[in-house]
C-alpha cells in the first residue's frame, strides 16, 4: 500500500503537462493530495493520472511569467480548494545557445521563465501558505549550476538564482512554518531531452554519474514528495541535488 504522506493537503504543480512536473503531479496524488495543476499547454493526461490516484485535480492555464495568470492561479486554488499547501515551482525552459551569440532577450526570456517567475508565484500562495501555520515550496534548480555544461549561460545563471531565492525566501517565511527547499535534478530523461539536443548527451551523463544509469522522473519525484512531507519539517534553505552523483559535495 502507497503511504499516504500528503492526505488533506493541496499541492499546486507548475509546468504540470509533461516530464517531470506531470511525474510530480502524479507521485503527490498517489500519495494523497489534490492538485492544481498549472501549465501553458493542456494537461489533460496529468489530470487524468491524478483522478485515477483517486484524488481531485483543477488544471488552469498558466504562463507563470505573468503576474495576471499566476493572479488567477493563486484564485482557482482559493475558489476550488480554499487553501494551498505544497507550491512546486517546476516551469522551466533550457535552449541551447552559444553566449556570443545570445540577445538581450534571449537572456531575459530565460530568467523570466525560471527565475523572474517565482518571484510572482512565492508572492501570490504566501497568503494561502501561511493560513494554517505549515506549508512547503519546492523550487527546482538543476545540477548545470556545478558541472557547468556549454551553451547554457542563461540557464546556469538563471537556476543559481533559483538557488539564492530558496535560501533567502527559507529565512523569511520559517516564523509562519513554511519551509521553502530546491532540487537539483541532471540529466533526466522526459519527452524533451529525448527529442532534443540533450538526447545526444544520455551515455557521457550516465558514465560521469557515480550510478551509471540514466535518470527518470520518478528518481526526482520522491525526493520532491519527501520535501512536501512532514519528514522533511527540520529542513529548509536546502538544494538537494537529484543527479546520481554526478556532482558530490
Amino acid at each position: 500500500m502507497i503511504p499516504q504522506k500528503h492526505t488533506g493537503k493541496v499541492a499546486v504543480v507548475t509546468g504540470a503537462s509533461s516530464g517531470m512536473g506531470q511525474e510530480f503531479a502524479r507521485r503527490l496524488a498517489n500519495e494523497g493530495a489534490d492538485l492544481v495543476l498549472a501549465s501553458r499547454h493542456p494537461a489533460t493526461e496529468t489530470e487524468q493520472m491524478v483522478k485515477e490516484a483517486g484524488r481531485k485535480a483543477v488544471t488552469q492555464s498558466c504562463d507563470v511569467t505573468s503576474a495576471d495568470d499566476v493572479q488567477a492561479l493563486a484564485e482557482a486554488t482559493q475558489s476550488q480548494f480554499g487553501r494551498c499547501d505544497i507550491l512546486v515551482n517546476n516551469a522551466g525552459i533550457y535552449p541551447f545557445q552559444p553566449f556570443a551569440e545570445m540577445s538581450f532577450e534571449d537572456w531575459r526570456k530565460v530568467f523570466s521563465v525560471n527565475l523572474d517567475a517565482l518571484f510572482f508565484t512565492c508572492q501570490a500562495f504566501l497568503p494561502m501558505l501561511k493560513q494554517h501555520g505549515w506549508g512547503r515550496i519546492i523550487n527546482v534548480s538543476s545540477t548545470v549550476c556545478w558541472s557547468v555544461a556549454p551553451n547554457v549561460t542563461h540557464y546556469t545563471a538563471a537556476k543559481m538564482g533559483v538557488i539564492g531565492f530558496t535560501r533567502a525566501l527559507a529565512t523569511e517565511v520559517a516564523d509562519a512554518g513554511i519551509t521553502v527547499n530546491a532540487v537539483a535534478p541532471g540529466l533526466v530523461r522526459t519527452g524533451t531531452t529525448e527529442s532534443g539536443e540533450q538526447s545526444e548527451m544520455f551515455d557521457m551523463v550516465k558514465q560521469m554519474q557515480a550510478i551509471h544509469r540514466t535518470a527518470e522522473t520518478d528518481d526526482v519525484a520522491s525526493v520532491v514528495s519527501f520535501l512536501a512531507s512532514e519528514d522533511s519539517r527540520f529542513m529548509t534553505g536546502q538544494t538537494l541535488s537529484v543527479d546520481g552523483g554526478l556532482t558530490r559535495f
